[in-house]
């Protein structure tokens, strides 16, 4: 053990010399467009909560109902005495609104996605997966026994040479696997050329849809309705734009879901969601299938912001998503960046390799719709001064 803590406080003390570690702050107020850190309100621009929900009051009084009706946790994995109604409406749901014919609920989207590839691939099979996907995607993909290939971000000409290669090999099933927005850089996957190669090559496909599900496309039914494609498999989470809380899913076909509910392990082997989480998730789709509102409020909160920043001279990525990375380079550099917002009221955070890749740090900023004009002008004048100050610009 001595052994092992050494090696440890050198793994920190070269972390920290390189200008990567990472650092928690408490937040002492709930999570919104402004929080409390160390008794000082600060604007919130990277958190998940794209429509605002992580502190309403309709969610909130659906949590505190549950816990007065259904208790306040299952103690228990679902097959043995941990499912209540809550779970089953939920799911059901979530199909529903998907487009799916079945659903399944996990403690997390990691856990989701860390459960859906070795039940369904053999030895037999391949999965094709993009290089950005998240790293529960490829830790799920390590856990199956199917051949492995990996493509550039969004290169179909590399795609397609996978398929080619996992057909030529003789597979018997294949699965691409991306995310439907790439969350370092917001950045949408190609879904109508990945569909229409996997029809090609007989193949399926999976979307990691957590950046998208309930404010992009068509009722916020995630990038698969944006692009008017099928898919075959959908996982997301209920903790980002569905009330911020924990809990994630996987969506598709009835058959292949009753499979993991009888082979995933995360599923098989974790305590079920707790009630409270579940009926706040169902009162956050009521909302948001109940109208646009949020949505519009969010794009537009999401252009105005991409246009002050672009305007100041920042390096933003393209596209129209409410994640718009702020490109710095250097890690020391946007941790400095970083702690100059802090002092100007302004919490965002610096990711930095191996989150991405090496010299290619950013402050990635995260719209809300909770956030008002009056926020994003300050947030918008603290990032000109910051970067001055740090030389950025």
């Amino acid at each position: 053990m001595t052994d092992l803590i050494a090696r440890c406080t050198t793994a920190l003390a070269e972390i920290a010399a390189a200008g990567l570690m990472k650092s928690e702050v408490a937040i002492t107020s709930p999570q919104r467009a402004r929080i409390t850190v160390s008794g000082q309100s600060m604007i919130n621009l990277c958190a998940n909560n794209y429509l605002g929900l992580a502190d309403h009051p309709a969610l909130i009084a659906a949590a505190h109902g549950a816990l007065d009706s259904h208790g306040f946790g299952m103690a228990s994995v679902r097959f043995i005495c941990g499912t209540q109604d809550l779970h089953q409406q939920l799911e059901a749901r979530l199909a529903a609104y998907l487009g799916c014919e079945d659903a399944i609920l996990f403690a997390a989207c990691f856990d989701a996605n860390g459960g859906l590839f070795a039940p369904l691939l053999g030895a037999e099979d391949a999965v094709i997966s993009d290089a950005l996907n998240h790293a529960s995607i490829i830790d799920g993909i390590r856990l199956c026994r199917a051949r492995r290939y990996r493509y550039a971000n969004r290169d179909m000409d590399a795609l397609e040479d996978a398929l080619k290669q996992a057909r030529a090999q003789g597979s018997r099933s294949i699965l691409i696997a991306t995310d439907g927005v790439f969350s370092m850089d917001g950045t949408f996957a190609p879904l109508p050329e990945i569909t229409a190669l996997a029809a090609q090559y007989d193949a399926s496909v999976m979307v990691d849809d957590c950046h998208a599900t309930g404010f992009v496309g068509p009722q916020g039914r995630g990038t698969p309705a944006q692009f008017g494609c099928t898919v075959d498999l959908l996982t997301g989470t209920l903790g980002k734009a569905l009330g911020g809380a924990m809990g994630g899913y996987i969506a598709g076909a009835g058959p292949v879901i009753a499979l993991l509910r009888q082979r995933a392990r995360p599923y098989l082997f974790s305590n079920s969601l707790p009630p409270a989480i579940a009926a706040a998730a169902l009162c956050a789709l009521d909302l948001i299938e109940a109208g646009n509102g949020l949505r519009a409020t969010l794009n537009c909160r999401t252009a105005t912001w991409r246009k002050a920043l672009t305007e100041a001279g920042f390096a933003i990525g393209p596209g129209s998503h409410p994640i718009v990375p702020v490109h710095i380079g250097g890690a020391a550099q946007a941790q400095a960046m970083a702690a100059s917002l802090a002092r100007r009221g302004v919490h965002a955070v610096a990711f930095s390799y191996p989150v991405v890749p090496q010299d290619a740090a950013r402050i990635r900023t995260q719209m809300s719709a909770a956030l008002s004009p009056d926020d994003l002008d300050h947030a918008a004048a603290a990032f000109v001064a910051a970067a001055h100050e740090t030389g950025t610009l």
